[in-house]
């Protein structure tokens, strides 16, 4: 009797590495939005954010084959862009758990370039701060300047039942986190090569 095949979809920051340097045949993709891709992301890895992918994710599943590892800063957003690309039929993607950080905590070969906060950390911040406000506000200004901390409230539960974060992406729109460069569907698929084939890393 044959042993079921099993899926892998978590892997280790030092297997990763271990992988790269045997010169597997790869295909990193990391979610992030481009602001956090353009402050580290592992060399080699090709930018697709969430949003792009949840949009179009049948056109990226059938593109992509055996041999892609997800990645993001922590690993949730990486597990939910695997969630989708396995709805659409691509069950063979791999999470790199810990995400770019843990990669980057291993010795792994990454890019630098302007630090910026994680997108989470900057909701967390400026979500944190206007409830705060909210209640500071209710006790010092005017009792009405609380219902700033159940607007924010009510935003963050609507977050969750639509799964999108309209915070994330009106901060995603302010200066600190614009790039040089930002991707197009077009541009994306053009730069991301077909899994069969050899991967050329720069």
């Amino acid at each position: 009797m044959t042993a079921p095949t099993t899926t892998i979809t978590s892997l280790e920051a030092e297997d990763l590495k271990a992988r790269l340097a045997r010169n597997e045949q790869l295909i990193i993709i990391d979610v992030r939005t481009p602001a956090e891709f353009e402050s580290l992301h592992i060399r080699g890895a090709y930018n697709v954010p969430l949003s792009m992918l949840a949009e179009h994710t049948a056109e990226f599943a059938s593109r992509f084959q055996d041999g892609v590892v997800l990645v993001c800063q922590s690993g949730i957003r990486a597990e939910e862009a695997r969630e989708r690309l396995a709805s659409a039929g691509l069950e063979s993607a791999s999470v790199l758990a810990g995400g770019t950080a843990a990669f980057a905590d291993a010795g792994g070969d990454v890019v630098r370039g302007k630090k910026r906060w994680a997108m989470d950390r900057q909701v967390r911040m400026v979500a944190g701060s206007l409830v705060l406000a909210g209640f500071v506000g209710s006790r010092t200004l005017a009792r009405p300047v609380g219902f700033l901390s159940a607007a924010v409230g009510a935003g963050l539960t609507y977050s969750a039942l639509s799964d999108s974060c309209m915070m994330a992406n009106a901060l995603s729109k302010m200066p600190w986190n614009k790039t040089s460069v930002t991707p197009t569907l077009e541009t994306t698929v053009n730069n991301i090569p077909v899994a069969t084939g050899a991967v050329t890393r720069s």
